[in-house]
């Protein structure tokens, strides 16, 4: 086992409560890529025990800033008490779905884990995490209060290549012979492909945003952009919609939202266009509709500081667009999951938008992810999602 030397101001970004120390803040050590190691100050002070990277421009991940060596106990412990604050929140329907496990904001670095029904759903994103896969798996099925049908590693995210990791999919036990059906309060029921779909298979992170929007319109007319299964519009819909358009680009996620329609009993409702929705809302803006709510989740428009600039030019227009589109009095819900723009950012982006379309604009509401991706105070890296509610007068 080897161990790390803080610089000086290494140990003073720890002691502020940040729990990553990045490469040039350690001043010497020894450690095996993905070792759990104790940390030092400059002067021999223990200050904790960390998680290794060899690669990563972040060197150390804190696990715990006690003298203790974390054992087995330790990690069920953590592994416990995420899965009791899920239960806490009323999200361990056994139908359901939900993030059990989320990574460094519950203090086990690199690892997330998504529940789909009883299917688990792995990413690794470090080299301690890839080390230790095996362990957090056993370990986190003893804490479960159930019985998985199969858990599956879906580490085909990017981010690996910077801890020096190649993407890796792989079904570490039991059978997956097709999409997940998910069933959710309220009506929805709706299949997720956890070898192919995006992140685990759904965007988990935007549930409690779904129902928060379809509550502002229970009727109408609904327009759902950058759909993907069309989760929102489907929720708009069971709670009242007289109409629903979803806009896609992708063909396998355009053929999802019929069939999600059709299993949450509202198949008469939704609409879907496979189009590209930047240029849709332009035509549609320019021909002067109106819907009575306009959903606006984009990918990621800049995933690192170099992009800001084009992803600020992007959201003012894709909002200035939408609220063209809103009747008087109608809402526009807009969301960016760009982690590198700022809630304060982001917020001045639609300010802009609502300027340049000439339309007084009320912020009803601005929220983040679900409850059950937690924001780890301290560590603002995890408070990457924002969604704005706003009125259109």
């Amino acid at each position: 086992m080897g161990k790390m030397i803080l610089s000086g101001k290494g140990r003073r970004w720890l002691l502020k409560g940040h729990p990553w120390i990045y490469k040039d803040d350690v001043a010497d050590g020894e450690g095996t890529p993905g070792d759990l190691v104790p940390i030092y100050a400059p002067e021999g002070e223990i200050l904790g025990w960390g998680l290794y990277s060899a690669e990563s421009k972040i060197a150390l991940r804190m696990v715990t800033r006690e003298e203790e060596q974390p054992n087995r106990e330790f990690w069920l412990g953590r592994m416990r008490r995420a899965i009791s604050a899920r239960e806490n929140l009323g999200m361990m329907n056994p139908e359901g779905a939900c993030r059990l496990i989320s990574g460094d904001a519950e203090g086990i670095p690199g690892l997330v884990v998504d529940r789909y029904a009883k299917t688990l759903v792995l990413q690794i994103g470090t080299q301690a995490a890839d080390r230790m896969r095996d362990f957090f798996v056993e370990v986190l099925i003893e804490a479960l209060p159930f019985e998985p049908t199969a858990v599956l590693e879906r580490s085909d995210l990017s981010v690996r290549r910077f801890e020096g990791l190649e993407p890796r999919v792989e079904l570490l036990s039991g059978v997956i012979d097709g999409p997940i059906e998910v069933r959710e309060e309220g009506g929805l029921v709706y299949r997720v492909d956890v070898r192919e779909g995006h992140k685990t298979g759904a965007y988990l992170d935007m549930s409690s945003n779904r129902v928060k929007a379809a509550a502002l319109r229970p009727g109408g007319r609904v327009l759902d952009t950058f759909a993907y299964d069309g989760l929102f519009g489907i929720r708009a819909a069971l709670a009242g919609a007289e109409e629903v358009l979803c806009l896609e680009q992708n063909a396998a996620a355009c053929e999802r939202i019929l069939v999600n329609a059709e299993l949450s009993g509202v198949a008469d409702k939704v609409k879907v266009e496979r189009v590209d929705c930047m240029k849709d809302l332009r035509k549609r803006a320019e021909a002067k509709e109106l819907w009575d709510m306009i959903v606006v989740d984009p990918p990621a428009f800049a995933r690192n500081k170099r992009e800001k600039r084009g992803a600020e030019r992007g959201y003012v227009e894709l909002n200035r667009r939408a609220m063209l589109l809103a009747v008087p009095g109608g809402h526009v819900v807009s969301a960016s999951c760009s982690h590198a723009i700022w809630a304060s950012e982001f917020l001045g982006h639609l300010a802009s938008a609502a300027r340049v379309s000439h339309r007084d604009t009320m912020l009803e509401a601005f929220t983040g992810a679900s409850p059950d991706h937690p924001v780890r105070l301290g560590l603002p890296e995890t408070d990457y999602l924002k969604c704005a509610f706003m009125r259109v007068t």
